[in-house]
């Protein structure tokens, strides 16, 4: 006997998304506007290792616009880094 709502499949859907694609993705805008130095990196990485996992899971765009973005994020780091050496260093930050 049938119940109401009831059908051959039991439990979830398996999804297909690249989920350490989208963790580059977003570690990769994050880093745009805070901690590019650390959230860079962290965005290669997953976006290398989400475009490895792409021909089993989708998002193999999402994975390279993560790699893109991480290094977009320690070029800005670099441009910074120099702006701020190039005018006396951190001494600004204190007062000095």
């Amino acid at each position: 006997m049938a119940g109401y709502g009831t059908s051959g499949t039991h439990g979830q859907a398996q999804s297909r998304t690249n989920g350490l694609a989208i963790a580059g993705l977003v570690c990769g805008i994050i880093g745009v506007l805070f901690l590019n130095v650390i959230l860079g990196p962290l965005a290669i990485i997953f976006g290398a290792v989400g475009l490895k996992q792409a021909p089993v899971k989708n998002g193999a765009g999402m994975a390279k616009a993560a790699i893109v973005l991480g290094i977009v994020d320690l070029v800005i780091f670099g441009i910074l880094l120099a702006v701020a050496a190039s005018s006396g260093g951190f001494s600004w930050y204190v007062g000095a």
